[in-house]
């Protein structure tokens, strides 16, 4: 057996919900402010998501955290906690139809979270965290739920698949694998679009992630290159990825998280329609017939 083959084969396609992601399928969106600020935030920002899921057919998951463990600051915003945060996603899913997702931080938090995310997110500094990762996979299939495991910044693609080994061991099948750069020195990050086809040979469907790779880490507060979301996600998008993960807010400039590299809402349609347009022309040239 090979580095990258597993006694158990994580599933691709995907389902999410009503959703299918994987090759051969639709993009999959996954959505939202970075952190829960205010509920009114973020009901305002799910009812503009589910007019364009309704508009534009999407495969869509609304995506915010409650916690954000990993500021710069001690005093930066973190979020309402979880369970507070917990009932405010619960409210998107039900009343606007939405599947949604949040990131967790430690293993007493997977349990709760997977009674109300279709999808549980491993940031991509706690992807080697075993204790997190087995709790997460066996909350995720007691509920029926997926696994998003991002890439570590600092680790080779094809590295992740020990986490990937990690939740099919617990007999959890249901995997997404999300790449958000690579660090390059101090205080940048890269995007190597390898990434994109390694991760696949992993086995699960592909995210990338088109704000986080944007981040300029370091100094006082992390900074970012909202400018350059459209160009490296199109190159994602060309390069094969299967879905797209994006943070979004009223009004980044002014957001209490990550707002130089979250996307405007009014910006999002656009950004929608550029990507499946991608996507559906690459679609046409595959190994057996683009020689």
């Amino acid at each position: 057996m090979s580095e990258t083959q597993f006694s158990l084969i994580p599933d691709h396609p995907l389902a999410i919900s009503s959703h299918t992601v994987g090759r051969g399928h639709p993009l999959l969106f996954i959505a939202g402010p970075c952190v829960i600020e205010s509920e009114d935030l973020v009901l305002r920002v799910a009812d503009h998501l589910s007019k364009l899921r309704t508009e534009l057919g999407l495969s869509l998951v609304f995506k915010s955290s409650f916690d954000k463990a990993n500021r710069t600051s001690l005093h930066s915003f973190r979020g309402p906690g979880l369970e507070a945060g917990l009932r405010i996603l619960k409210r998107v899913r039900d009343e606007f139809d939405l599947p949604v997702t949040t990131d967790i931080h430690e293993p007493a938090q997977a349990l709760p979270a997977a009674e109300v995310c279709e999808i549980l997110q491993i940031p991509a500094f706690l992807a080697r965290q075993t204790d997190l990762i087995v709790a997460a996979s066996g909350a995720a299939r007691r509920f029926n739920r997926t696994l998003n495991i991002k890439k570590p910044q600092f680790l080779a693609p094809e590295d992740l698949r020990h986490a990937v080994r990690k939740s099919l061991d617990t007999q959890h099948k249901k995997i997404l694998l999300t790449e958000r750069g690579t660090t390059f020195g101090y205080n940048r990050l890269v995007n190597d679009f390898r990434c994109i086809p390694i991760l696949h040979s992993l086995g699960p469907p592909v995210i990338y992630d088109a704000t986080h790779s944007v981040q300029t880490p370091g100094g006082a507060t992390t900074q970012g290159e909202r400018r350059m979301i459209f160009p490296l996600a199109r190159a994602a998008v060309a390069a094969g990825c299967d879905g797209i993960f994006l943070e979004t807010h009223p009004d980044p400039d002014r957001a209490l998280s990550d707002g130089p590299n979250m996307l405007p809402l009014n910006d999002l349609k656009r950004f929608i329609l550029q990507m499946r347009q991608i996507r559906e022309t690459c679609s046409k040239f595959t190994d057996e017939n683009f020689p």
